[in-house]
C-alpha cells in the first residue's frame, strides 16, 4: 500500500470519527491531526514516544481515543468561562508523553492554553517542536515534575498517567482555586480508585465515552476540591 492511499485511508477514518463524535472540525484541523500523527510516527522512531507503532492503531487509540474526550472538555470549558473565569482557560496536561490528550485538545480547542508537562526532556521537547511544526501557539511544552508548578490551572487533565489519588496529590498545587478541576481519562469506572481518593477531592460526574473504532471500555473521571 502506497503512503498516498495510506494517508487517504487514514483521512477517512478521522473525518467518519470526527462526525461521529460531532465535533465540527474543519478540514484544516484535519489536516493538522493527521501532521500531528506523523511527526509522532517520525519521532517515535529515535525517542520511543509511545509503544503503539502501526499508525492505523495510533489513529484509533491515540488520536480518536483523545478527540473522544474533546466534547466534554469544551463543555467543561464553556461552563468555566460562564462561573467568570477569563479567557483563555488553562490546562496542564499531565504525564503527556507524545502529547495525549494535550496536543489534541489544543489543536480542537483554539481557546484553551494547554501545557504538556513531561518528566522526559526529549519529550517536552517534542510538544516544543510539534506547537512549531503545526503553528500553535496555545500549545507549550514543560520539562518539569508536576509537583513542582505553582502555577494555577483551570483543568488539570491526564490520560492513563497514574491512579486517582495520585494524580490529584502530585497536582494539586498546580490547580486553580476555587474553581479548578481535574479531568481524568480512564479506561473501565475505576471503582477503587474512586473509593481510594481524599475526602477533601469529590467526584463530580463520570462521564462515559464511545472511542468510534475501539471497542473498548472508556470514561473521563470529573473531580473537583471538596
Amino acid at each position: 500500500m502506497t503512503a498516498a492511499v495510506t494517508n487517504d485511508a487514514l483521512r477517512t477514518q478521522l473525518q467518519a470519527g470526527a462526525e461521529a463524535l460531532a465535533l465540527g472540525l474543519t478540514d484544516a484541523q484535519v489536516t493538522q491531526l493527521l501532521d500531528f500523527l506523523a511527526l509522532l510516527q517520525k519521532w517515535n522512531k529515535v525517542y520511543n514516544l509511545t509503544a503503539v507503532r502501526d499508525p492505523q492503531e495510533m489513529l484509533t487509540h491515540h488520536l480518536l481515543d483523545s478527540l473522544a474526550a474533546v466534547a466534554p472538555l469544551r463543555r467543561q470549558v464553556a461552563a468555566l468561562q460562564q462561573g467568570g473565569v477569563p479567557a483563555p482557560v488553562r490546562l496542564l496536561d499531565v504525564g503527556s508523553g507524545g502529547g495525549l490528550p494535550g496536543v489534541v485538545f489544543a489543536l480542537c480547542c483554539p481557546d484553551v492554553d494547554v501545557s504538556c508537562v513531561d518528566t522526559v526532556g526529549k519529550k517536552a521537547a517534542f510538544i516544543q517542536q510539534a506547537a512549531v511544526a503545526l503553528k500553535l501557539r496555545n500549545l507549550h511544552g514543560v520539562h518539569a515534575r508536576v509537583e513542582t508548578l505553582t502555577t494555577p490551572f483551570d483543568i488539570i487533565s491526564c490520560r492513563a498517567f497514574a491512579a486517582l489519588p495520585d494524580f490529584v496529590a502530585w497536582s494539586r498545587g498546580a490547580l486553580a482555586s476555587p474553581h479548578g478541576v481535574w479531568l481524568a481519562m480512564k479506561g473501565k469506572h475505576p471503582e477503587d480508585e474512586i473509593a481510594a481518593l481524599p475526602a477533601d477531592v469529590q467526584v463530580f460526574h463520570v462521564e462515559q465515552l464511545i472511542v468510534p473504532g475501539l471497542d473498548a471500555e472508556r470514561c473521563i473521571i470529573w473531580m473537583k476540591p471538596a
